[in-house]
C-alpha cells in the first residue's frame, strides 16, 4: 500500500489557515488538528487530496467529513481533559482521533465492521490508548458506559436521538446533524441543563443519514 503523503511545514500552515478561515479558533482543536495526520485516513485514489478541505469518499458507501466541519463540531463540543466521549459513526476514524488527544476517555461505534477494523489499525500505530472502537448500532448508544460529558453524532438524524440524549450527563454537550433530507441539513449543538435542553443552530451541513442496524459488508 502506497504511503500517506505527511503533512510538510507549508501544507500544515495552509491547512491550519483553511481551518481558521472556516471559524476553528479554539487553540487546543487546532492543536490537535495539527497533530493528527488527515492523511493517514485517507486511502486509495484520494490520498493525495487528504490535506484539502473537501468531504472524501470511504469505504462501505461512506465519506470522511471535510476538516472544516470536523473542527467546528470538535469545537462545540468544547471538551475538556476529564471527559468521557462518545462517538456514533466511527467511519475513517479521523474524528475519533482528534477527540482522542482532548479528552480522558473516547468510545466510537460504527455500523460497519471494516471501518472499525481499518480505524482501529491506525489507532493502534498511532499509539492512541484512550480510544476504545466497536462495532454496533450506534443510534442506541453505548449504555453500558453511559452517562458521557459530550457525544458526537457524525451521520444526519432527523432529530437528535433520544437514546443518545438519555445518554448525556446533565451539563453535557451533544453535536448533531439533524435534517430531513440529505440535501437540507443543520449542524445543531444540544445541551443538556437541569431545566431541560437548549439548541443552538451551528452551520449548514451534508452528512450521510443516520441508519439503524448493523452494515452488511
Amino acid at each position: 500500500m502506497m504511503a500517506p503523503p505527511m503533512m510538510d511545514a507549508e501544507r500544515t500552515m495552509q491547512f491550519l489557515f483553511a481551518l481558521r478561515s472556516k471559524g476553528v479558533t479554539d487553540k487546543r482543536v487546532l492543536e490537535a488538528m495539527e497533530k493528527i495526520d488527515r492523511g493517514l485516513f485517507v486511502r486509495g485514489h484520494f490520498a493525495g487530496r487528504a490535506y484539502e478541505d473537501l468531504p472524501l469518499p470511504i469505504a462501505c458507501g461512506q465519506t470522511i467529513s471535510q476538516p472544516g466541519i470536523v473542527g467546528l463540531m470538535t469545537q462545540a463540543l468544547d471538551v475538556q481533559p476529564r471527559d468521557k466521549v462518545l462517538e456514533v459513526g466511527t467511519g475513517s476514524g479521523y474524528q475519533a482521533a482528534i477527540l482522542s488527544q482532548l479528552a480522558r476517555r473516547v468510545y466510537t461505534v460504527d455500523r460497519h465492521r471494516r471501518l472499525v477494523h481499518e480505524a482501529r489499525e491506525v489507532f493502534e500505530a498511532l499509539d492512541l490508548t484512550n480510544l476504545t472502537t466497536i462495532v454496533g448500532d450506534g443510534s442506541f448508544g453505548l449504555p453500558d458506559q453511559a452517562p458521557f460529558d459530550r457525544i458526537v453524532v457524525t451521520a444526519a438524524a432527523e432529530d437528535p436521538p433520544g437514546p443518545l440524549l438519555a445518554q448525556l450527563r446533565t451539563g453535557g454537550i451533544m453535536v448533531v446533524p439533524v435534517g430531513q433530507s440529505d440535501t437540507v441539513q443543520s449542524l445543531i449543538k444540544v445541551t443538556k441543563t437541569e431545566s431541560g435542553l437548549e439548541y443552538e443552530e451551528l452551520a449548514p451541513v451534508r452528512f450521510v443519514p443516520l441508519v439503524e442496524g448493523l452494515g452488511q459488508d
